[in-house]
């Protein structure tokens, strides 16, 4: 049997009209534009509008993702929305999305791994996909963070912004490929950490939507590490290396660990993708809304080797490696 590959046939992203800058946060709370660059690299931020939905967000990407690939919505027959801000306990926000572009075929359902979540959902579109069970995989990150922020926690208020982003995969034959689509993926998790990044409420515990909580430091500490072993594996898997690869897009956190992790891996600086300054850490949207900015100012070009990877809550971590 002829192998499948999962091949990425167009890119879109989304984000809300308000931007809120760091001068707009020192109104808020205890903080200054200097404070939030040294120690993020962020200088502005979106934030959804009243009634603006994570839906409404992941939507728009999706149909953006559609128009680059050339496609419309009934080619679609699988989509995977990652999120940690859903609009509701449920049904899933995915079935949201694929009825409002008028699918009615197919499989959609949401994937929480936090920041991770958007590698988490490739590496689960790609098993589809070689399965041949699946086509086309429309594969969204989308989040408003700004709903779960304590506004009152310099700490935690100024790291995060809203956006969606989005990609459409296609199982196509590997001789159709030519070496294209996804490589390899890697995926961890480790519960013990759950207490260092997490949101104090949700159904089952106190019946509400809580705020996110973080141990700024616990977080950093654990990053650098959990980010290059999994790039490591990706590497080890492919035989490519920070040299071979053209292109590497992370979670968009924080500058300082992006910049740790690429030094720590011997990533070129000129190779790193960066949007955190201008997005914030949008979560399971932070890759695809840099994957779209790379791809249309001319970056990212078909065959280009791509290296993304990504740390969340739980903790979760993955990398991802695909050829353009």
């Amino acid at each position: 049997m002829i192998g499948i590959h999962s091949v990425v046939r167009g890119v879109g992203s989304y984000l809300p009209q308000k931007v809120l800058t760091n001068a707009d946060l020192a109104e808020m709370v205890d903080t200054s534009d200097e404070w939030i660059v040294q120690r993020t690299g962020i200088k502005e931020r979106h934030v959804a509008a009243e009634g603006e939905f994570t839906s409404a967000l992941g939507l728009k990407a999706a149909q953006a993702a559609l128009a680059d690939a050339g496609l419309v919505a009934d080619d679609i027959d699988l989509i995977i929305l990652a999120t940690s801000t859903p609009d509701q306990t449920f049904p899933a926000t995915a079935v949201t999305i694929q009825s409002e572009l008028g699918i009615t075929r197919g499989a959609a359902f949401d994937l929480q791994a936090v920041c991770s979540g958007f590698v988490f959902a490739i590496a689960t579109a790609d098993a589809h996909l070689r399965t041949g069970a699946f086509k086309r995989a429309l594969v969204i990150g989308a989040e408003t963070f700004s709903r779960i922020l304590d506004w009152n926690d310099r700490g935690t208020c100024v790291l995060f912004g809203d956006g969606a982003g989005a990609i459409v995969l296609e199982g196509v034959p590997a001789d159709e490929a030519k070496g294209r689509g996804v490589l390899t993926s890697h995926l961890r998790s480790d519960g013990r950490h759950r207490s260092k990044l997490f949101v104090d409420g949700g159904p089952s515990s106190t019946g509400t939507v809580g705020h996110l909580r973080m141990e700024g430091r616990e977080v950093f500490k654990h990053a650098v590490g959990m980010i290059t072993d999994v790039i490591v594996d990706a590497f080890a898997a492919t035989g490519e290396s920070a040299e071979t690869i053209d292109w590497f897009v992370p979670h968009q956190a924080n500058r300082r660990i992006i910049d740790a992790s690429a030094q720590k891996l011997g990533i070129a600086p000129e190779k790193v993708v960066t949007t955190v300054q201008s997005h914030g850490n949008t979560s399971a949207a932070s890759i695809p809304l840099a994957l779209d900015v790379a791809r249309k100012d001319g970056r990212i070009k078909p065959g280009d080797l791509v290296l993304l990877e990504a740390m969340g809550g739980g903790f979760t971590w993955g990398s991802a490696l695909l050829r353009w």
